[in-house]
Formats: structure tokens, sequence, C-alpha cells
């Protein structure tokens, strides 16, 4: 596996997990009943943007060096998703 690889891995596993963290302990405008003229009710708050990248760090990085460990390790491998024979052995 080339570091190219593993950069690219990280990175979907990262903006995956982005994603998903963005959505958790939201609170909302129309949560709070302040809602800001000009602004949707469903507007953050307060909303940290530095915590939210540093989470998401935190979370990815062991879900990568998971998913590389299994992928280095040969525990799963192409051949066993190969059900129509398609690849040359």
């Amino acid at each position: 596996m080339s570091i190219t690889a593993v950069l690219v891995l990280f990175s979907i596993i990262w903006f995956l997990v982005l994603f998903l963290t963005l959505q958790i302990k939201i609170k909302t405008q129309g949560d709070s009943g302040s809602v800001l003229k000009g602004t949707h009710a469903s507007s953050p708050v307060n909303f940290s943007i530095k915590n939210r990248l540093i989470t998401t760090t935190l979370i990815s990085v062991p879900i990568s060096a998971l998913v590389i460990f299994v992928i280095l390790s040969g525990f799963i491998t192409l051949d066993m998703f190969d059900f129509y024979n398609l690849i040359e052995k």
C-alpha cells in the first residue's frame, strides 16, 4: 500500500466522520428561541469548527489505522469479493 493510498483512504474516512460529527450536539437558533433576522431557524447558535475538526481527527485516526491494518494483513482480500471470477490469477 503506497503512501498516496493511505492518504486517500484517511481523507475519505476523515470527511465521512466530519459529516457525521457535524450533526452531533448541535444547538440551533430554533431550539434556543433566538432566531436572528435573515437566518434560518436551523442555523447553529455557537458553532465551533475547531472542536469539530479535532474531534473528527481523533475519531478518524483509529478507524483509518484499523482499516489499513485489515488491508495490509490480508485478512480481507480483493479475491474474496470476486464473485464472477473477473480477476485474472
